[in-house]
């Protein structure tokens, strides 16, 4: 059985480099028509079936991975809303058109509500893979519609047509409160019992589901949203692996190796899994291509095909997940779907847990305060310099004795610069009888080091998580997007400065201290200003918040005194190492 999946993903790989030069998908796909919907049952918070007739002479619908058969067939579009989602799915390859989101608004010009699915092009087609046959796309072949479950308490629609001397059928199931929906289906007929010496399916057959090509961005940044254009494959007994869209060249194939879990298409916020059914059916593998470029030369569209054996009744099964990335929803999932964002890069073991604990300490405030999410950030600033003010007494009080000390080290230092052993013994003796150790010098960074893990953890925290999408703040339409006017990076950097500025007083005249006093804040400043405002605004409070202890450190310096030196606690470091 190993090598026939071997063979289901080998011809699929030919298909999909061979059958689109040879038949181009057509792109004049029609569109349902507004205004033509019969609700067949119309309730509030209920389930929604309904069926659009479609136009006299329509357009062949077709998926991007299938050549079209350039005849005219007359499609209808079954449309089925739950209290999430709302679906759109042709009876012309039985396949999902679209899936509009209920809970989450179109970010772009105009009003609506998100929408997954690219103008034109089916958000998933399926087809049959066998060894024996050319390749048969279920979008060539009309289907019946039955909405009569439509009334049940879990609703359901099932389609069924004839293709090949097969009789093809598929149900949907769907999860009234959620954003899954169940896919089931079966090959059953004289094709197939020729082909299998009599039996039903499991001769060599298995199912194509193609993924899409690449979801619709309803994001104000639209650039930055197809940034995260990429597929995610999560193989059964390993963690999930993202293939970006930038890293897959334009007819250039990926072959990923089952058996596998999920596959899901992705941007920023949203996604689109089919999970396997990996009790009895996993996926057998997958096939990724890169697609022609933007004119602009961007990474835009891509193409997945994954690749389920059908059982030897010729069946197979998938749960299909099309709505938001919220992590909460996804762990409650199961399946290593909270992970479906890695990032990180080499870094991510660190990196995603650390974000991922961010994140949910801020969740977990938003849900026990019940404030703004703006203010949550702030809430969480503040909180993390109270929580780091023992560490900086400490640290900084440690700087003072260290500069006390300096002119006694430069002595030492200068009399045995020849003599590292008896150097690194004086300067131990020197510690010890101030009551210091030889680390004294390093612990001084150690709490200017500890909140930065933290700021790179926000940066990807800011970024992916979808519940901070279109959060208003004071004047920000959004915290994940930049500052439009640049006021959080420019009070970030005047924030920085006075810390800086405030460091240097009282202290031992250090001429490369004030250069960087104005250099880094003014980089940083730089750096940020195109950074989502909320980070901008976690940075901005941390540091206001340090001030006070900054004041109180420089004023018990001023009180103390310290040696007026250039060498600064630079000399100490530097010295202990030679």
């Amino acid at each position: 059985m190993d090598k026939r999946f071997l063979i289901f993903l080998a011809v699929a790989a030919v298909i999909m480099i061979v059958t689109p030069k040879l038949f181009p998908p057509s792109r004049s796909a029609a569109r349902p028509s507004k205004g033509v919907d019969t609700a067949l049952a119309v309730r509030p918070d209920s389930v929604i079936v309904a069926t659009d007739a479609a136009p006299a002479a329509p357009p062949v619908v077709s998926a991007s991975v299938a050549p079209s058969v350039g005849i005219a067939v007359r499609a209808d579009t079954v449309v089925v809303q739950t209290a999430k989602v709302r679906y759109r799915f042709s009876t012309l390859g039985a396949s999902p058109l679209g899936a509009q989101l209920m809970d989450y608004r179109a970010l772009t010009p105009g009003e609506g509500n998100v929408e997954l699915a690219r103008p034109g092009v089916p958000l998933m087609s399926f087809g049959i893979l066998s060894a024996s046959r050319d390749t048969m796309w279920l979008n060539r072949i009309a289907f019946s519609a039955d909405t009569s479950a439509r009334g049940a308490p879990t609703p359901v629609v099932t389609f069924r047509g004839v293709a090949g001397g097969d009789t093809v059928a598929i149900t949907y199931t769907f999860s009234p409160d959620s954003y899954l929906m169940h896919v089931a289906g079966t090959v059953r007929g004289s094709a197939t019992a020729s082909r299998t010496g009599g039996g039903a399916g499991g001769g060599g057959e298995a199912l194509l589901v193609s993924m899409p090509e690449g979801l619709r961005s309803e994001e104000a940044d639209t650039v930055e949203d197809e940034r995260h254009l990429s597929y995610v494959v999560k193989p059964l007994h390993d963690d999930p692996a993202g293939v970006d869209f930038r890293k897959l060249d334009p007819g250039a194939t990926r072959l990923e190796n089952g058996p596998l879990d999920w596959v899901a298409s992705k941007n920023k916020y949203f996604i689109v899994v089919a999970l396997s059914d990996t009790a009895h059916l996993p996926f057998a593998g997958a096939v990724l291509e890169g697609l022609p470029r933007s004119p602009a030369k961007a990474a835009t569209r891509a193409t997945a095909l994954v690749v389920q054996p059908l059982s030897q009744g010729g069946a197979f099964a998938f749960t299909l997940y099309t709505g938001p990335q919220e992590w909460r929803r996804l762990l409650a999932l199961g399946h290593d779907l909270q992970n479906v964002n890695p990032f990180g890069g080499i870094f991510s073991g660190i990196i995603q847990p650390a974000a991922t604990l961010l994140m949910r300490v801020l969740l977990w405030a938003h849900d026990r305060f019940h404030v703004n999410y703006g203010w949550v950030v702030v809430i969480f600033g503040v909180a993390v310099r109270v929580l780091l003010w023992p560490l900086n007494q400490s640290a900084m009080r440690a700087q003072l004795k260290l500069q006390r000390i300096q002119p006694e080290l430069q002595v030492i230092q200068k009399k045995h610069k020849n003599n590292p052993e008896k150097l690194t013994a004086e300067m131990t003796r020197l510690y010890k009888e101030h009551g210091m150790s030889p680390f004294s010098p390093l612990a001084g960074c150690i709490p200017m080091l500890i909140p930065m893990p933290v700021l790179y953890a926000l940066y990807y925290v800011f970024q992916n998580t979808i519940e901070f999408r279109g959060v208003s703040f004071l004047w920000l339409a959004d915290i994940s997007q930049k500052d439009p006017y640049y006021i959080l990076p420019i009070v970030m950097g005047i924030s920085m400065f006075l810390l800086s500025w405030i460091g240097l007083r009282a202290s031992p005249q250090n001429s490369q201290a004030k250069m960087m006093a104005y250099a880094m804040p003014l980089g940083m400043t730089f750096l940020f200003k195109n950074f989502a405002a909320g980070l901008n605004l976690y940075y901005a409070v941390q540091n206001m918040a340090a001030l006070p202890q900054q004041w109180m450190i420089a004023q018990e310096r001023a009180k103390v005194g310290v040696p007026a030196t250039s060498a600064g606690p630079a000399a100490a470091v530097k010295g202990e190492g030679t």
